[in-house]
């Protein structure tokens, strides 16, 4: 069985997100879908509410599992008996970043692939932060995040 391990903070799950773990149950037999703890102080959301987000706007693709990790991700996903660590990239800052990391998890984990998916083109500026932001001021962001996203998303700022 190939296993994918697809880290982030997902603060929150965006249709960004939504699109890359569709695509990667194509390309896998099982999409774990891992939320990093240890970023609640910053975060919106807590990696709990995070992991049931994610889950929910997943239900709908049984190859995929949620969970929450901290630590290494290498050593996570070892664990978990990945093949592959998958991550997006929308443009060339997020290479540079990427591609030092990718260095770092090879020498920790050699016999774990990454593998790197381009985001589609109406998805290349949409980013938690951004959404977060542009929520937190009002703006309506069903076309850009899930419906049980939107609707975290405005009972957070006091929308609903």
């Amino acid at each position: 069985m190939r296993i994918a391990v697809y880290p982030g903070g997902f603060d929150p799950v965006t249709n960004g997100h939504l699109d890359l773990i569709t695509r990667m149950t194509h390309l896998f037999d099982r999409v774990v879908v891992a939320v990093v703890k240890g970023r609640d102080k910053g975060s919106l959301f807590t990696a709990q509410e995070r992991v049931e987000l994610v889950q929910t706007a997943c239900k709908h693709l049984p190859s995929v599992e949620v969970e929450s990790f901290d630590g290494l991700m290498v050593e996570y996903a070892t664990r978990k008996g990945a093949v592959a660590v998958v991550r997006g990239i929308r443009a060339i800052s997020d290479f540079e970043s990427e591609f030092d990391q990718a260095l770092m998890n090879r020498k920790m984990a050699p016999n774990l692939e990454s593998v790197y998916l381009m985001a589609i083109q109406e998805n290349l500026f949409i980013s938690a932060t951004r959404i977060r932001e542009v929520s937190r001021l009002g703006y309506d962001v069903a076309e850009l995040v899930p419906a049980n996203v939107r609707t975290a998303l405005r009972k957070k700022y006091g929308q609903e």
